[in-house]
């Protein structure tokens, strides 16, 4: 709630801006910044007062005024670019007639230019001697007091411009994000991927079983929804002999909201002719290896006051082998027939509908009873056929397929698998998809004849993965919410 004291310094800024109005452009564009604050430092903290001093370096930089001490004709302010602060130091002896009587009327929170020469003050502050200074954009809105880096969640995410403002974490966490989706672009493309775009509006929503997001075409009068995956579509460039694609890609799912997830979601997807879900289980070891490297100088990395060590092989274990492992009161023999995981469900408390036969049954024990203690490095393999409705078969064992899943942290990070590639049994599992959506499953998929059709021209042995950027983002900013890895994550409306 906006107080009245805030009302009444948004008036007087209001004020300010009007007589601006009156003097002539109020929103100049004409100043060229020459330096980034950060790029100062790195030029010239290592000069002492004297020799810097000596050199007469003029510079022109540009940023938000965040502190200003006014001592008579002289005042010190401190100004924020997108690389870090620089302090000014403004004496009205050295400014042009009448900039200094207007440098006193100006506010925390405006945008400014200064002109000046690097010199460092007698404690050792790299600074600049301001010879002209400029007012770029009057800052209407009072910044929030006792603003010590913002700490309230909702208003962090509901206005993240006041977050990036003030919390130099969050502007490093996004910094990192990019810094992430930098180094898997550039380590796929060195592998011989190409990159593409698919289309983020499907006739059929395909590539994962979640609720799809609906919106309409007017001129095409038809409904149309936000994909939930590009999977099909990639596999598609597959059959026509682009052998090797990635999408960094926007996918929406219609799901509840929680630490870990959110509607909108940002996903790695990448295909790879010619390969099995062992190739990319050692490809997925070695980018995660390499990123943690690249972005920390070591393989280990601290999350949520644990430490998660990437240097060694990861540990591997089938969905089957962790449900015992971390599950001391389950036997084997609970998990073998469909009468006795639904006994052992029940057990458990964990819901289930009539229509989940045993693969889907283990899947929600596996996700209950597991899921949550994968802390360190870790694969699962072996994931039900049943739950598995895109990947190919293991020839050992048809009940399972050739698929992993990497979780870090308790949380999983990457999905991949042997694609399927005989458009028969592809067919047969998109007709059980059907008839598990007509018995109430909501997340189930649709039948896509289209993929039918460009599977039966043949599509060469697949494999693929999907990776959650914004989890992955978490673990490497010790980011606890998915919310603090984007932007402008989803909330309801204030009112």
């Amino acid at each position: 709630m906006t107080s009245d004291n805030d009302n009444n310094l948004l008036s007087q800024r209001r004020a300010k801006l009007e007589k601006l109005r009156e003097q002539g452009n109020a929103f100049p564009n004409t100043f060229k910044r020459s330096e980034l604050a950060a790029n100062l430092y790195e030029l010239y903290e290592e000069f002492d007062k004297e020799s810097l001093a000596s050199k007469s370096i003029s510079v022109k930089v540009a940023g938000r005024m965040m502190t200003r001490r006014m001592m008579g004709k002289a005042s010190f302010a401190h100004i924020h670019d997108m690389s870090g602060q620089i302090q000014l130091y403004i004496r009205q002896d050295e400014l042009p007639d009448g900039v200094y009587v207007k440098f006193k009327h100006w506010d925390i929170g405006d945008i400014i230019g200064a002109e000046g020469k690097m010199f460092k003050t007698n404690k050792g502050e790299l600074s600049i001697e301001v010879e002209n200074l400029h007012l770029l954009t009057k800052s209407l809105r009072p910044l929030p007091e006792k603003f010590h880096g913002l700490t309230d969640h909702e208003t962090r995410h509901r206005q993240r411009y006041l977050d990036l403002i003030f919390n130099e974490d969050v502007r490093n966490t996004f910094a990192i994000r990019s810094q992430v989706i930098d180094f898997i672009r550039d380590y796929l493309k060195e592998d011989e991927y190409i990159e593409v775009e698919t289309p983020m509006m499907h006739p059929i929503p395909g590539g994962a079983t979640a609720r799809p997001f609906v919106t309409f075409h007017n001129s095409m009068d038809m409904e149309l929804y936000l994909r939930i995956a590009p999977e099909l579509y990639l596999k598609r460039l597959i059959v026509g002999g682009l052998e090797r694609v990635f999408e960094i890609n926007r996918s929406f799912r219609n799901e509840g909201l929680s630490p870990r997830h959110n509607s909108e979601f940002t996903m790695l997807e990448f295909y790879q002719a010619y390969a099995d879900y062992n190739d990319l289980i050692d490809k997925t070891e070695d980018m995660i290896r390499k990123l943690v490297h690249q972005l920390t100088g070591t393989y280990i990395v601290e999350y949520q006051g644990e430490q998660y060590d990437f240097s060694d092989t990861f540990k591997r274990m089938s969905l089957v082998e962790s449900i015992l492992n971390y599950n001391e009161a389950i036997n084997r023999s609970d998990l073998e027939s469909l009468e006795s995981i639904r006994s052992l469900a029940d057990r458990l408390e964990i819901s289930h509908k009539d229509h989940y036969g045993q693969g889907r049954l283990q899947l929600e024990i596996f996700e209950k009873t597991v899921e949550a203690k994968l802390k360190g490095p870790c694969l699962i393999t072996g994931f039900p056929t049943e739950v598995s409705p895109l990947a190919r078969r293991s020839d050992s064992d048809p009940l399972v397929a050739d698929r992993f899943e990497f979780f870090i942290g308790g949380k999983e990070i990457a999905n991949g698998f042997s694609e399927l590639n005989d458009p028969e049994d592809q067919a047969e599992r998109f007709r059980q998809q059907v008839k598990d959506k007509e018995a109430g499953d909501e997340e189930a998929m649709h039948y896509d004849s289209d993929y039918i059709t460009a599977l039966e021209y043949g599509m060469p042995p697949t494999a693929g993965e999907g990776i959650g950027i914004d989890r992955l983002v978490m673990l490497l900013t010790d980011s606890s919410s998915i919310r603090d890895v984007i932007l402008f994550p989803y909330m309801r409306p204030k009112d």
